[in-house]
């Protein structure tokens, strides 16, 4: 009996001592000393530096750019492309944006507005048919204020067995054919959701009749010189392509790849990749460019002015700090991303993970 209770002891023992080597030592990130008085070029060797110590402590896997007037100040990468480590990351490898994705998938909107082809004001349902949120309109799902439930996954979960790769079409049918009961009226509040960047999306597809990443291909990423940015995912006619990062998991010494699902044949909420190199080109697009125009690219950064008065802080894909800072991050198979712009100071912050990262926001912190 002694023997059996010295075992569990011994066994809670090591338990409690690996929870307190992950908690107070593992999840812990070096301090980044930056001193007050430190020139700009200074700051920047010592943010290098920090992340050069954090990559040997695989703490961080990915890259980092900071932008001052359209120019880099830093633009590097520290790690691998993928789990198995056959390929160093640079500044042209393209990295899933996850939820950062929403702007690109509000830009493809924002042209079609310039084409005269849709209204920000326009019911849903005048391109989605028998779309059952008949008052929602396509600025309601810009700025997070449709209502509609973020019920997709759960839909697509309950129909695994029949719908195969979760595609946007098949997305927006399981909507119509469950018709999910709406959280509240369009505009009442704001509710971030998923499903309204997917709804997004399949308009773009149907106004255009091309597949999303086609359209955005066309019409946005090649005019402007992003050759590393595209929307990928299951059904995309190439498996992969070239410069593109893979997730993985790097937790306590053990690595694994993480590999999409049949959900990830859906776009618009994610989806897109791209580069450090090719965010320079996406920073400056938000000042002015040839595709926009001034005046409709102001109404992404709109707040919008809910059905009681009060202002919402969701504008077309970005979270609006306040008048000069605005920023999203995301984060899915394993992909961990940061983009936050001062157009007052003219800077911008871009910082990019493909490895799970668990201090992904402790060196946010730290940078910013």
């Amino acid at each position: 009996m002694k023997v059996v209770l010295y075992i569990i002891l011994g066994i809670a023992i090591i338990v409690v001592g690996f929870f307190v080597w992950f908690f107070v030592f593992f999840l812990q990130v070096p301090e980044l000393n930056i001193p007050k008085n430190s020139s700009e070029k200074e700051k920047i060797v010592l943010i290098d530096n920090w992340l050069e110590k954090l990559n040997s402590q695989r703490k961080f896997n990915g890259g980092i750019l900071i932008t001052k007037n359209g120019k880099p100040t830093l633009a590097k990468t520290y790690g691998f492309t993928n789990s198995k480590k056959t390929e160093k990351l640079n500044i042209n490898s393209s990295f899933r944006l996850a939820s950062i994705s929403k702007q690109f998938t509000a830009s493809g909107i924002m042209l079609l507005k310039e084409k005269e082809q849709i209204n920000y004001d326009d019911l849903v349902s005048k391109y989605i048919s028998n779309f059952p949120y008949h008052n929602v309109t396509i600025r309601n799902l810009l700025n997070q204020t449709s209502g509609i439930p973020d019920s997709y996954l759960d839909l697509a979960e309950k129909a695994k067995g029949k719908i195969g790769v979760l595609t946007n079409e098949k997305a927006i049918k399981l909507i119509i054919e469950n018709k999910p009961k709406a959280n509240f009226e369009p505009n009442e509040q704001y509710e971030y959701s998923n499903t309204n960047y997917i709804a997004l999306a399949r308009i773009i597809e149907l106004v255009s009749n091309q597949s999303f990443e086609n359209f955005m291909a066309n019409n946005i990423f090649i005019p402007l010189g992003m050759n590393d940015t595209r929307v990928w995912n299951l059904i995309s006619e190439d498996k992969t392509f070239k410069g593109k990062t893979d997730g993985f998991e790097d937790l306590a010494g053990e690595i694994r790849e993480i590999k999409p699902t049949f959900i990830d044949g859906v776009a618009g909420d994610g989806g897109v990749f791209s580069s450090l190199d090719d965010f320079v080109i996406w920073d400056k697009f938000w000042y002015g460019n040839k595709l926009i125009s001034n005046e409709n690219l102001k109404e992404a950064f709109k707040r919008p002015t809910l059905n009681n008065g009060e202002k919402s802080n969701y504008g077309f894909g970005w979270v609006i700090i306040n008048e000069d800072v605005v920023m999203h991050n995301g984060a899915w198979l394993a992909a961990n991303t940061y983009f936050v712009r001062n157009t007052k100071k003219k800077t911008s912050f871009v910082l990019l993970d493909n490895s799970s990262n668990l201090f992904f926001d402790k060196i946010i912190e730290s940078i910013k």
